[in-house]
């Protein structure tokens, strides 16, 4: 075999130039470029580090829930009752699953579907200047920090040269071998004020591997014409328009030629059979599963949307990205986690009850049907609430009973793919102001979703000026598999 010296480095943008001579080479040895591309894979697999470590590869697909605006940990997930009243809030801690672990009362049913995850309890990071929603989003997401801030404090709006969120970067480097959509977002953007979908996007991938956006309410009935085969084009036609278009490649030098056209030909064929396999569109159509099911998870937005995430995943998607069906500054008394104004009263009446009932529900309805065995479920924010009541800690203006932002620790709950069940990971302290022990910092858990689902998180990637970058600089919690 004829290889170039030199460090192995792998970029998700295909091959390097160093492969591409490789390529080259492969034709004096008889061989097709099908069977390099099968045998480039198998090399990958057996240089990278990380296969045959605890956890590694065992998802195959994630469910990342969202929720965008911040809710506030102390009165959700980390209750402190021992606290001043200033700090613990109006809210009663309950038993949960995991023994000795309490949660509010405002989360019954997941006090009793704990026992299928795991609670994280030390979320944390230091902002770098301002720590408005955007930028927490855009660092959660995609695991780098913005570099553009606008004079308000608000980030630029998305651009090409942003990194890509996590789903763009699993959908190209693990396609859904079924003609399914690899990546959906749903049921509406990330936002706050007039910043939308920032963090949300592919970014210097391309717009090729930005998510299919429904941005439709799942509690309503859902359209989706563009993965319908309309009557005035059958399939022959539509057949032939994809053969056109595959023409593209007739002008290119015969090595790029070589190598694009796989790229191409895969591209329209999986376009093709997913408009025509109509897999990717029956997903969609909630009114097949029993009213009794749809009713477990709540008539609501975001209810539906978990159980439509749950549908798509079950057809062969590999990332869905449920997002708080709010922006993120909106107002707490209609649906936002966006607390300053008031807490107590619309988590109690609003916001929780839709998380308790839906969250468990999914749980509980993968759990049966086996698909946690194998899905990655991860419900997050940007960052919680300050500890301390009607506190400006972010420059924001807060009620009497209001709660402001708060990075420096906060919580997230993990299911499935074998991490640990019915388990507290981290503590907060007294306040559940920082972590006691086993700080997480956002890259963190991007980096262990990657791991989960087989990839390096460490693996080196070219952004839009060509220079490398590692996915996502952050530790592997490989201790959530035990």
């Amino acid at each position: 075999m004829i290889s170039i010296p030199g460090r192995r480095t792998y970029f998700c943008e295909g091959p390097t130039r160093r492969e591409l001579m490789r390529v080259g080479s492969v034709g004096l040895m008889g061989l097709n470029l099908a069977h390099f591309f099968s045998w480039q894979k198998a090399q990958a697999a057996t240089t990278n580090p990380l296969v045959g470590q605890k956890g590694f590869g065992q998802a195959k697909s994630v469910i990342m829930i969202f929720l965008q605006g911040g809710p506030s940990h102390i009165d959700i997930w980390d209750p402190k009752p021992e606290a001043p009243l200033n700090i613990r809030g109006e809210f009663k801690p309950i038993k949960t699953k995991i023994p000795g672990t309490y949660v509010s009362e405002t989360m019954p049913m997941m006090a009793n579907a704990l026992d299928k995850a795991t609670l994280i309890r030390s979320m944390s990071y230091t902002p770098a200047g301002l720590f408005n929603h955007t930028a927490a989003i855009y660092q959660m997401l995609t695991g780098y920090t913005p570099d553009k801030v606008s004079p308000s404090g608000q980030l630029e709006p998305p651009t090409p040269a942003d990194f890509p969120t996590a789903g763009s970067h699993i959908s190209k480097m693990l396609p859904p071998k079924e003609p399914v959509l690899p990546f959906v977002e749903l049921p509406r953007p990330l936002q706050e004020s007039g910043i939308i979908g920032k963090g949300g996007a592919a970014g210097f991938l391309g717009k090729a591997y930005d998510p299919y956006r429904l941005y439709q309410d799942p509690a309503k009935p859902i359209s989706v014409d563009d993965l319908t085969l309309r009557d005035e084009v059958p399939a022959e036609r539509l057949k032939e328009r994809f053969e056109l278009l595959k023409g593209i490649n007739g002008s290119m030098p015969d090595l790029e030629k070589a190598l694009n056209k796989q790229a191409v030909d895969e591209y329209y064929a999986k376009a093709y059979d997913l408009v025509l396999s109509g897999k990717a569109r029956d997903a969609f159509e909630l009114s097949k599963e029993p009213a009794k099911v749809r009713e477990r998870y709540g008539m609501t937005t975001f209810g539906q949307g978990l159980l439509l995430s749950r549908r798509l995943i079950e057809a062969g998607t590999r990332f869905v990205q449920m997002n708080w069906p709010s922006v993120a500054n909106g107002d707490a008394e209609t649906d936002s986690w966006d607390t300053h104004a008031s807490n107590f009263r619309p988590l109690k009446n609003l916001h929780c009850p839709k998380l308790d009932r839906a969250l468990s529900a999914l749980l509980e309805d993968m759990h049966d049907r086996g698909l946690l065995k194998e899905t990655l479920v991860v419900a997050v924010g940007e960052f919680g609430r300050s500890p301390r009541i009607g506190v400006s800690t972010s420059g924001n203006t807060n009620a009497p009973d209001g709660r402001d932002h708060w990075p420096y620790c906060y919580s997230s709950v993990i299911a499935g793919a074998g991490v640990s069940a019915a388990r507290q990971y981290g503590e907060s302290d007294a306040t559940a102001s920082s972590p006691k022990d086993k700080a997480v910092h956002p890259t963190d858990l991007l980096a262990t979703i990657y791991y989960a689902l087989g990839i390096n998180p460490a693996m080196e990637v070219l952004n839009h000026l060509n220079q490398p970058r590692e996915l996502v600089k952050g530790k592997i919690l490989q201790d959530l598999w035990v």
